[in-house]
This record gives C-alpha cells, sequence and structure tokens, in this order.
C-alpha cells in the first residue's frame, strides 16, 4: 500500500514508480507528460538533440561485429553478400551489404573502421539527427559500390571482389568536412584525415580506393544539401536529397553496365 502522492495529479504512487521532481514526488505518467510538453530541442543544423549514447552508431558497430562473427562461423556468409561490379549488377542488395562484411585473414580491417566510425559518428548523429545520419551512411556505403562500377577499367575488374564499410565511412569522413565547415569549426584536422587515409589506398595492396571515393563524394553531396538547406524547408531536403542522390548512383551505374555489351 502506497502512503506517497504525487505531487503533480495527487494520485498514490508505489515506490517502485516515484520520481523525484523540483519538489516532491511525480508519477510516471506525469513526468512522461511533462517531457512530451517540452520544446523539441535541435542541432544548428536541424538534428534532434537526444542524451544518452549514440544508439544508431552503436547499432552500425553491432551489425558489422555480428556480420563479422557470422563470417567467420557460418562459410558462405562472405559469399552470399559479398560485392563486385558483376555480382551488384545480378544482385543489387550487395551495393549496401558490402559495408557490413571486413576481411576475415585481416582483423585489423574491421577494427579501424570500427574506430573510424566510432571517431566521426556521433557527431553527425548528434547534428543531422538520427534519421539522416543513418541516410548518409547507407546511401555512402552504395556510393563505394558505385565507384567500384564506375572506375572498373574492363571486364576483368568488373569481376574483383571487395568487402568493407570503407566506402561508408568515408562518406561520413566527408560529411563531417561539410558539416564542420558549416558550423564554422577547424576541419583541417579532418582534411588531413581524409588525405592520409586516401593515399594509403594507394600505397597498400588489395584496397579499393575506388570505393573509398566513391563514398567520399556521395558524403559530401548528401551532407552539403543537409547542411546547406534553409531551416524552414529542411524536412523537404531530408527526403528529396537522399532520393536525387540515390537517382543519380542508380543512373550512374546503369550506364556503366550499359558501357558493356555483355550485361545487356
Amino acid at each position: 500500500m502506497s502512503y506517497v502522492r504525487c505531487q503533480r495529479c495527487g494520485r498514490p504512487t508505489c515506490p517502485e514508480c516515484q520520481r523525484p521532481a523540483a519538489v516532491g514526488i511525480q508519477c510516471v505518467d506525469c513526468v512522461a507528460q511533462a517531457a512530451r510538453a517540452l520544446p523539441t530541442q535541435r542541432s544548428a543544423l536541424g538534428g534532434v538533440i537526444r542524451p544518452g549514447r549514440p544508439v544508431v552508431t552503436l547499432a552500425l558497430i553491432g551489425a558489422c561485429v555480428a556480420s563479422f562473427v557470422l563470417q567467420l562461423v557460418l562459410p558462405d556468409w562472405t559469399a552470399r553478400w559479398i560485392f563486385s561490379p558483376i555480382a551488384g549488377y545480378l544482385e543489387p542488395w550487395r551495393f549496401v551489404t558490402v559495408a557490413f562484411l571486413h576481411s576475415t585473414t585481416n582483423y585489423l580491417h574491421i577494427v579501424f573502421n570500427m574506430v573510424a566510425l566510432w571517431f566521426v559518428g556521433p557527431l553527425l548523429e548528434q547534428t543531422l539527427g538520427r534519421a539522416r545520419y543513418l541516410t548518409l551512411y547507407l546511401l555512402s556505403a552504395v556510393g563505394g559500390s558505385v565507384g567500384s562500377v564506375l572506375l572498373a577499367g574492363d571486364l576483368p575488374a568488373m569481376a574483383q571482389l571487395s568487402v568493407g564499410a570503407s566506402g561508408a565511412v568515408f562518406g561520413l569522413f566527408g560529411a563531417a568536412l561539410v558539416v564542420t565547415h558549416r558550423l564554422g569549426g577547424d576541419y583541417r584536422g579532418i582534411i588531413g584525415l581524409i588525405a592520409i587515409n586516401f593515399a594509403i589506398g594507394f600505397v597498400a595492396a588489395g584496397i579499393a580506393w575506388q570505393a573509398h571515393l566513391g563514398g567520399l563524394v556521395t558524403g559530401v553531396a548528401l551532407a552539403a544539401a543537409y547542411a546547406y538547406a534553409p531551416k524552414e524547408r529542411r524536412t523537404v531536403v531530408a527526403f528529396a536529397a537522399p532520393a536525387l542522390v540515390a537517382a543519380v548512383l542508380v543512373i550512374a551505374a546503369v550506364l556503366k553496365y550499359r558501357s558493356f555489351d555483355v550485361f545487356f
């Protein structure tokens, strides 16, 4: 039996449902109602500011780690989702799924990508909001795959297999550069980060620099639309910009495929 009453509605509330307030105790229903009445706090670029952990970034990291474990324990997991321009033509979902696979012979591959994702992801998630941030990540992943298609010089190159979230991560690098510039911050460090990582793609063997470039260009383009949209049109741009970027990526890939008679 409860002898404590909510200071707001006057109803009795049990010890498990009591919430301390500025004056006295409130019940969970009154606390929730008061929270809904508060104005939504937004960042300078219109993202909803949510206290707590960056759940989208953590979910993406979790998905990549879970997929990596499945790569290690299921023999056909990598083959089912891996990307090559030819495989992407036959099964278009591979343009995205490649961003959740990593090398099973070099563990540093997933480590570096996840550290990079954690480095820039929370900033973008808070600044842009969860929906725009997730869209940015996924379209950058697609952009990385499209970069591999567009920069494949011949038919054997179209069969080149690749894995990794690097295209999506480079998209986030590009977006962080745009957002930091838009907010008047010091973006020189981000430029250096992009330059160093992009240079590694030319020096080290087995790195798909084409995907890095495709993801970077996609991330910059979409982030610029988000960052420089007029305040009163941010909602429209949040839907229109990804649709336009996706259409451009699809058209570019189709035109490249059409240049090889074997596909049509």
